[in-house]
Protein backbone atom coordinates (compact mmCIF):
# COMPACT_ATOMS: atom_id res chain seq x y z
CA UNK A 1 0.00 0.00 0.00
CA UNK A 2 1.03 3.68 -0.34
CA UNK A 3 2.35 5.24 2.24
CA UNK A 4 2.83 9.00 1.28
CA UNK A 5 4.35 10.66 -1.82
CA UNK A 6 7.89 10.84 -2.12
CA UNK A 7 8.70 13.13 -5.00
CA UNK A 8 8.13 15.37 -7.70
CA UNK A 9 9.66 15.72 -10.98
CA UNK A 10 9.42 18.81 -13.00
CA UNK A 11 9.98 19.64 -16.47
CA UNK A 12 11.32 23.26 -16.29
CA UNK A 13 13.37 25.66 -18.56
CA UNK A 14 16.53 25.94 -16.44
CA UNK A 15 17.02 23.30 -13.80
CA UNK A 16 20.10 25.26 -12.54
CA UNK A 17 17.76 28.34 -11.72
CA UNK A 18 15.60 26.23 -10.05
CA UNK A 19 18.59 24.75 -8.09
CA UNK A 20 19.38 28.23 -7.00
CA UNK A 21 16.02 29.14 -6.11
CA UNK A 22 15.22 26.00 -4.21
CA UNK A 23 18.66 26.80 -2.34
CA UNK A 24 18.39 30.12 -1.35
CA UNK A 25 14.70 30.34 -0.35
CA UNK A 26 13.54 27.31 0.85
CA UNK A 27 16.78 25.94 1.98
CA UNK A 28 17.02 22.63 -0.68
CA UNK A 29 20.21 21.10 -0.90
CA UNK A 30 21.45 19.44 -4.09
CA UNK A 31 21.63 15.57 -4.38
CA UNK A 32 22.85 15.01 -7.76
CA UNK A 33 23.32 17.40 -10.74
CA UNK A 34 24.32 16.89 -14.14
CA UNK A 35 27.27 18.61 -15.07
CA UNK A 36 26.00 20.62 -18.25
CA UNK A 37 22.78 21.66 -16.34
CA UNK A 38 19.73 18.69 -17.65
CA UNK A 39 19.33 17.74 -14.35
CA UNK A 40 19.06 18.69 -10.45
CA UNK A 41 17.91 16.35 -7.65
CA UNK A 42 17.37 18.07 -4.50
CA UNK A 43 16.33 16.98 -0.79
CA UNK A 44 13.84 19.33 1.54
CA UNK A 45 16.26 20.72 4.55
CA UNK A 46 14.56 18.27 6.84
CA UNK A 47 14.04 15.50 4.99
CA UNK A 48 15.26 12.09 4.99
CA UNK A 49 14.69 11.32 1.36
CA UNK A 50 16.93 10.63 -1.30
CA UNK A 51 15.45 13.29 -3.20
CA UNK A 52 11.98 15.40 -2.89
CA UNK A 53 12.44 17.15 -6.00
CA UNK A 54 14.01 16.56 -9.59
CA UNK A 55 14.76 19.53 -12.20
CA UNK A 56 14.64 18.65 -15.84
CA UNK A 57 15.82 21.42 -18.38
CA UNK A 58 13.97 21.85 -21.85
CA UNK A 59 15.49 24.79 -22.54
CA UNK A 60 15.05 28.54 -22.77
CA UNK A 61 12.04 27.88 -26.04
CA UNK A 62 9.75 25.83 -23.65
CA UNK A 63 6.44 27.10 -23.52
CA UNK A 64 4.61 27.84 -20.34
CA UNK A 65 1.99 25.36 -18.45
CA UNK A 66 -1.56 26.16 -19.61
CA UNK A 67 -2.65 23.19 -17.05
CA UNK A 68 -5.90 24.30 -15.90
CA UNK A 69 -6.39 26.96 -18.28
CA UNK A 70 -6.16 25.04 -21.36
CA UNK A 71 -5.64 21.78 -20.35
CA UNK A 72 -5.29 18.88 -17.56
CA UNK A 73 -2.23 19.04 -15.61
CA UNK A 74 -0.57 19.53 -12.08
CA UNK A 75 -2.06 22.55 -10.59
CA UNK A 76 0.79 22.36 -7.69
CA UNK A 77 2.80 20.93 -5.04
CA UNK A 78 2.74 21.09 -1.37
CA UNK A 79 5.46 21.49 0.74
CA UNK A 80 5.07 20.77 4.50
CA UNK A 81 6.75 23.43 7.21
CA UNK A 82 7.14 21.97 10.75
CA UNK A 83 6.12 24.87 13.03
CA UNK A 84 4.15 28.41 11.97
CA UNK A 85 7.05 30.41 12.91
CA UNK A 86 8.74 28.41 9.48
CA UNK A 87 5.73 29.75 7.57
CA UNK A 88 6.02 32.97 8.43
CA UNK A 89 9.63 32.93 7.56
CA UNK A 90 9.08 31.23 4.26
CA UNK A 91 6.19 33.90 3.35
CA UNK A 92 8.40 36.74 4.31
CA UNK A 93 11.28 35.24 2.36
CA UNK A 94 8.96 34.51 -0.74
CA UNK A 95 7.50 37.92 -0.50
CA UNK A 96 10.79 39.48 -0.66
CA UNK A 97 11.72 37.97 -3.65
CA UNK A 98 8.47 38.71 -5.37
CA UNK A 99 7.27 34.58 -5.83
CA UNK A 100 4.47 35.04 -2.95
CA UNK A 101 0.79 34.92 -4.71
CA UNK A 102 -1.32 33.71 -2.16
CA UNK A 103 -2.37 32.63 1.26
CA UNK A 104 -5.60 30.59 2.86
CA UNK A 105 -6.64 29.22 5.86
CA UNK A 106 -8.34 25.70 5.16
CA UNK A 107 -8.82 24.41 8.58
CA UNK A 108 -7.05 21.30 8.11
CA UNK A 109 -3.86 22.88 7.22
CA UNK A 110 -2.22 27.31 6.82
CA UNK A 111 -1.34 27.57 3.36
CA UNK A 112 0.89 30.42 1.49
CA UNK A 113 0.89 30.12 -2.44
CA UNK A 114 3.89 31.33 -4.71
CA UNK A 115 5.66 30.61 -8.24
CA UNK A 116 8.62 29.25 -9.17
CA UNK A 117 11.14 30.94 -11.50
CA UNK A 118 9.23 29.29 -14.46
CA UNK A 119 5.73 30.27 -13.20
CA UNK A 120 4.80 26.86 -12.07
CA UNK A 121 2.59 27.34 -8.44
CA UNK A 122 3.58 25.63 -5.53
CA UNK A 123 2.56 25.54 -2.03
CA UNK A 124 4.01 25.55 1.73
CA UNK A 125 2.00 24.72 4.73
CA UNK A 126 1.33 23.91 8.22
CA UNK A 127 -1.00 20.90 9.16
CA UNK A 128 -3.01 21.93 11.64
CA UNK A 129 -3.69 19.52 14.88
CA UNK A 130 -6.44 17.50 14.00
CA UNK A 131 -7.92 17.90 16.86
CA UNK A 132 -8.77 21.14 15.81
CA UNK A 133 -9.85 20.91 12.14
CA UNK A 134 -13.19 21.06 12.94
CA UNK A 135 -15.97 21.40 9.67
CA UNK A 136 -12.49 21.33 7.76
CA UNK A 137 -12.59 17.25 8.35
CA UNK A 138 -15.21 17.07 5.73
CA UNK A 139 -14.83 19.89 3.79
CA UNK A 140 -13.14 22.03 1.28
CA UNK A 141 -12.55 25.18 3.57
CA UNK A 142 -10.83 28.47 1.62
CA UNK A 143 -10.36 31.51 4.28
CA UNK A 144 -7.93 34.82 4.42
CA UNK A 145 -4.80 33.48 6.22
CA UNK A 146 -4.01 35.41 9.87
CA UNK A 147 -0.89 33.85 10.82
CA UNK A 148 -0.45 36.50 13.73
CA UNK A 149 -3.73 35.07 14.97
CA UNK A 150 -2.61 31.38 14.01
CA UNK A 151 0.45 32.12 16.11
CA UNK A 152 -1.28 33.28 19.18
CA UNK A 153 -3.97 30.43 18.76
CA UNK A 154 -1.40 27.75 18.70
CA UNK A 155 1.80 28.98 19.44
CA UNK A 156 4.30 29.83 16.60
CA UNK A 157 6.82 27.36 17.81
CA UNK A 158 4.51 24.14 18.26
CA UNK A 159 4.96 21.15 15.42
CA UNK A 160 1.87 20.83 13.14
CA UNK A 161 0.15 17.91 13.07
CA UNK A 162 -0.68 14.86 15.41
Amino acid sequence: MITRLNHAVLYVRDARVHQRFYADILGFRTVAEDASGGFVFMRAPRSDNHHDIVFFTMGPGASDSDAGKGSVGLYHIGWEVATLAELKDLRDRLDACGALVGASDHGGNLSIYSLDPDGLEFEVMWLVPQADWGEAETEAIIRPLDLDAAAERFGADRVGGG
